[in-house]
């Protein structure tokens, strides 16, 4: 399963970006129906893994997003914390 460096690595090592290309190559190498068994449920398992530090990382920045704030004539007044819909 070490076809690259991180995915021995420890997730909270990873950036968004090293799991994402992680799990790209998980993915791809389940869908080419190459891997045994036992190899296919390990590559899900960190596949699960990574998918969940993926999010965490989006949900940690969406609360670092701030928007910008107008006052009544238009011109930026300030921030306010992002407030999802």
């Amino acid at each position: 399963m070490s076809e690259t460096g991180n995915n021995n690595k420890d997730l909270s090592e990873l950036s968004f970006e090293e799991a994402m290309a992680s799990l790209e190559q998980i993915v791809a190498k389940l869908e080419s129906g190459n891997a045994s068994l036992e190899q296919s449920i390990n590559l899900y398992t960190r596949g699960t893994q990574l998918k969940a530090h993926c999010e965490s990382k989006l949900k940690d920045a969406q609360a670092k997003i701030e928007k910008i704030t107008l006052d009544d004539n238009g011109a930026a007044s300030g921030t306010a914390p992002f407030e999802a819909e």
